[in-house]
């Protein structure tokens, strides 16, 4: 399956969706994921905006 945003899906810009639905999780998981990433020091929001420039709307 292609890495891509799907509309009905986005929160914030569709990434979390984009890559639950890339590798078979739920959005929702991969939300919490990301969430509780941000709890530790790193480029969490640098590669989520990343992302956001690079993965296509769908």
């Amino acid at each position: 399956m292609s890495l891509s945003r799907p509309k009905d899906q986005a929160v914030i810009a569709g990434v979390c969706a984009a890559l639950a639905r890339r590798f078979g999780m739920k959005p929702t998981t991969v939300r919490i994921l990301f969430l509780l990433s941000c709890l530790l020091p790193g480029p969490q929001f640098v590669a989520y905006i990343v992302l956001w420039a690079l993965i296509p709307k769908a």
